[in-house]
């Protein structure tokens, strides 16, 4: 059973669209040999499934960079993704973490979301973390941005091995705007009765009857998400050739050989004389 998935979904009646995203074996990889304390854990699985439904939504083709960054524990916390569910995600500490609220992780701070299309200009969005989760800062973003009603609900389990993060979105549509609202405040007050556990252990399809079964969503078939790195031997030979050559020579003298590791998935490229000397050449 494919477990990392996107579900999309309209009601033939009500002006308000939704998606539902569980993922496990990329939000796994993503975290493994991190030694990320848990709710840092929590705070990436969160961002994961952020980024998933945002790059669903925004409907693009290219690639989207969600960050946090701020004063607080957590000096930055990024998911990189693109349009196809390819998603890469890291968090860097510079402090002890206390706390589990977006505040006490990040401290002051903000949310940049950066697109970059395959066709067309760079955008990037700039909003400031003023609230005590992450579902009600990326609300913010679309009522600021889109002018759009949006909620969003995430469950995270962050089990060694068996981590699972959900999320639900629903947004207005903007077509009749009495009616529009009328039609969200009721699908809000309905998806607003889902528990945690319903998100994480339930199928997509049951959940959705549960919450919806009298207002008939109409379900698209589902985007398959992935934890894809990216990272190469050959790219890191194109960030070493900015050290320089001798600069490298001098580090395999000292160390028996340039060791780089990624740091998404701490794949590690070794690199001894002969390889530096290679890329030279």
């Amino acid at each position: 059973m494919q477990q990392d998935l996107l579900h999309r979904y309209l009601f033939d009646d009500l002006d308000v669209r939704g998606e539902l995203v569980q993922i496990e074996n990329a939000y796994n990889e993503m975290i493994a040999n991190h030694n990320y304390p848990q709710p840092v854990k929590a705070l990436l699985g969160e961002l994961l499934v952020a980024t998933c439904l945002l790059t669903a939504t925004l409907k693009f083709e290219g690639e989207i960079a969600v960050q946090l960054q701020g004063d607080g524990p957590v000096k930055y916390a990024v998911i990189n993704g693109d349009d196809k569910q390819n998603m890469r995600g890291i968090a860097r500490m510079q402090s002890e973490v206390t706390g589990s609220s977006v505040k006490e992780l990040i401290g002051k701070g903000y949310m940049v979301i950066t697109i970059t299309p395959t066709k067309g200009e760079r955008y990037q969005g700039i909003v400031p973390l003023e609230h005590d989760t992450l579902s009600e800062c990326i609300e913010s973003y679309f009522e600021q941005s889109e002018q759009l009603k949006t909620r969003l609900w995430f469950a995270t389990d962050t089990s060694e091995g068996n981590a699972k993060a959900c999320g639900l979105f629903l947004q207005v549509l903007p077509v009749d705007k009495q009616k529009s609202i009328d039609d969200f405040a009721h699908l809000e007050a309905l998806s607003s009765t889902i528990k945690d556990e319903e998100l994480l252990k339930l199928d997509a399809n049951t959940v959705l009857t549960r919450l919806y079964h009298e207002d008939n969503p109409r379900v698209f078939e589902p985007q398959a998400i992935t934890f894809k790195c990216g990272c190469s031997r050959e790219k890191t030979i194109t960030a070493l050739v900015n050290v320089g050559r001798q600069a490298l020579l001098d580090d395999v003298a000292k160390n028996g050989s340039v060791n780089i590791s990624c740091h998404y998935c701490l794949k590690e490229y070794i690199f001894n004389e002969q390889d530096v000397k290679n890329i030279f050449n």
